[in-house]
This record gives structure tokens, sequence and C-alpha cells, in this order.
């Protein structure tokens, strides 16, 4: 399933996800500027699951509608790739990665496999806009934007950690 989607400018507000075809396929609600939470409509409007930080932790969580927890996504040190993993529990674990200046990532299971792919596809001074590419079965499509929201998320949170300190 090929989707798309974007961050809002001040990261706060509903955004379209569309399809291949430019039809929508849901909503994305970026709920707040503070604390960087995003809950994920399907097309009928029902929440599919929704994306945060723990608590005083740079580890992303994303739970269903019932608000149970179905993975999390942290940062893993690299020194010349960015990397993040995350644990879909008895689904799998994955593997999240990009080259060191690169826009495009690749999402491999346990065997390594690309089971999905998204890119960043927003110019310089627009929001993070991405392109979704889903072949994985265990994974659902709206899943992996919470996912990718959450990679967002963390690239932000160290982006403006780094410029505070200098």
């Amino acid at each position: 399933m090929e989707l798309y989607f974007s961050d809002q400018f001040f990261s706060t507000g509903q955004t379209d996800i569309m399809d291949g075809g430019g039809n929508p396929a849901g909503t994305l609600d970026l709920e707040s500027m503070l604390t960087s939470s995003v809950s994920v409509f399907a097309r009928d409007s029902s929440l599919t699951c929704t994306g945060k930080f723990r608590f005083m932790s740079n580890t992303w969580e994303v739970s269903n509608a019932a608000d149970e927890e179905l993975g999390a996504l942290r940062a893993k040190f690299s020194l010349f790739s960015k990397r993040y993993e995350y644990d879909a529990g008895h689904r799998g674990f994955y593997t999240i990665e990009s080259p060191a200046f690169s826009q495009d990532y690749a999402i491999l299971d346990q065997r390594e496999t690309t089971v999905a792919t998204f890119q960043k596809v927003s110019g310089w001074l627009q929001p993070g806009a991405f392109r979704l590419q889903n072949y994985a079965s265990e994974l659902d499509s709206y899943e992996l934007i919470a996912v990718i929201m959450g990679v967002h998320s963390i690239q932000k949170r160290h982006n403006n950690n780094h410029a505070a300190h200098t």
C-alpha cells in the first residue's frame, strides 16, 4: 500500500493521508506542539493508533485505539547512518535505517528483508512530507505512519537538543 502524509509547520492540527492516486485514505492529527503526540485515523474516521513519547524518555510508543501498546521505537547509535529499532512485541523486531545524508529509509524484519520503505519527499522550506510503501503483512500501514512520525519526532528532538547546545 502506498500512502502520503505530512507534518504541519507548527506540528499541530490535522492533515490528510492520501493514497497513491491522491484519494483520501485517512487523517493524521498532530495533537500538540509541546508533546509531539499523534493520532492516526482510517478513511472512515475511526481511530487506528496513536504515537507519543513515553514520560521522560526518548522512546516513542505506538498504541492501538484501545490504548494497548503495539510497539516501541528507539534510536540506535550509528556513525554513518540513521538507525532505529521498532519492537512490535510478538509480531517481531524491525530495524529502520537510512544512509547518513539520505531521506530514504528501509524497514527491515529480523531476516533483514525489506518490509516497507519511506521517503521524505518535502522541500527545504516545507514541513515533513512522507511517502510510505508498505509490503508487510504483520505491520498495518496506519501503524507505520505512527512509527514514521516517531522517527521524525526523534530527529526533531535530537536536532533541537543539538541547536540548544551550540
